[in-house]
């Protein structure tokens, strides 16, 4: 089992706390809070050893799992990288790219592997249909949320979007042509609503909307392909496919007419989700990425990636 250890101890950091102890890959060697107060409570209440350092938290483990403010995620993952830790970050990966560019780096050098917390890769009604997924031409995201003030000191953009963002990258896997965006701070002094206009190269074109101020909760996205259309609901755990195909065997809920005299069969299914805990099972799949020396389903380049299309999002704000 890997030896780790937790910094952070949050409504967040609490959670992984409880999921690290569960999984059947880390040994929870401890935890640390930059508030003493908070570790030492989170000690006692999950029956751990909570350090009174960082430094010697990191002598005793193999790998460490951040789950701070986003400002600190560089220190404490250059810190540990350059101990030859394995590190696992929450989402956003830095504060900024350069950040995230010289984790890269020494990553690299130190050769150790990190993973991102882009926990909607491995929602059940995303992994489902993930496969079906094939060169997208349009995108259609929702992301809305009840106002709550914790996460409120940054944008919405890198609160929520940023989650639809690295779903959208790893499905289009083309470069980025252009941005367009506006935003409206209604309660917090940082966007509280988003929308932006993404292009890729390869003709693409996804649209998003976040916001944290919605009456009610929604986490959508369509897909639209040539031949096919995906939709996920990554709040109720629910996904579609609807199929249009001329040349398939079985029985299609509806039949169209064309002007041509052809006809095109449309096939409807709705694949059968598999309930999991997603946050444990990115935990689980990094720690397997450590023993099988295999690259992180979401390493620090795709955290990258979704943290400089963000940033260029709210930089269009300006």
């Amino acid at each position: 089992m890997l030896k780790v250890g937790v910094v952070g101890c949050g409504h967040l950091g609490k959670i992984h706390i409880k999921l690290l102890i569960q999984s059947k890959n880390y040994s929870l060697s401890g935890i640390y809070d930059s508030n003493s107060k908070i570790s030492e409570s989170a000690g006692l209440d999950f029956k751990c050893k909570a350090y009174q350092t960082f430094e010697s938290m990191l002598e005793e483990i193999d790998v460490l799992d951040i789950v701070t403010p986003t400002p600190s995620h560089f220190e404490y993952a250059k810190i540990a990288i350059e101990k030859g830790i394995h590190v696992f970050i929450e989402k956003p990966v830095c504060s900024n790219i350069f950040e995230s560019n010289e984790l890269i780096n020494i990553s690299k050098s130190h050769d150790v592997k990190i993973q991102v917390g882009h926990v909607e890769r491995f929602n059940p009604a995303y992994t489902a249909v993930e496969k079906n997924i094939n060169k997208p031409m349009f995108i259609e995201s929702h992301r809305l949320a009840k106002f709550n003030p914790r996460g409120t000191d940054v944008s919405v953009v890198l609160d929520l979007m940023i989650h639809d963002i690295d779903i959208i990258l790893n499905s289009v896997k083309s470069n980025v042509k252009q941005i367009s965006s506006s935003s409206v701070s209604v309660i917090s002094d940082s966007p509280d609503i988003a929308n932006a206009r993404i292009e890729f190269e390869n003709g693409c074109v996804a649209n998003l909307t976040a916001s944290r101020v919605s009456l009610k909760n929604m986490r959508k996205t369509r897909f639209f392909q040539s031949g096919k259309y995906i939709s996920i609901d990554f709040l109720n755990k629910e996904s579609e496919v609807v199929e249009i195909d001329d040349e398939s065997s079985g029985i299609p809920v509806m039949t169209l007419e064309l002007n041509n005299g052809k006809q095109k069969r449309i096939y409807f299914n709705k694949p059968t989700i598999l309930e999991n805990n997603a946050i444990l099972d990115e935990l689980d799949s990094f720690a397997n990425s450590i023993k099988n020396n295999t690259k992180p389903k979401v390493d620090i380049a795709d955290g990258h990636n979704a943290l400089e299309i963000a940033l260029r999002i709210i930089d269009n704000f300006k």
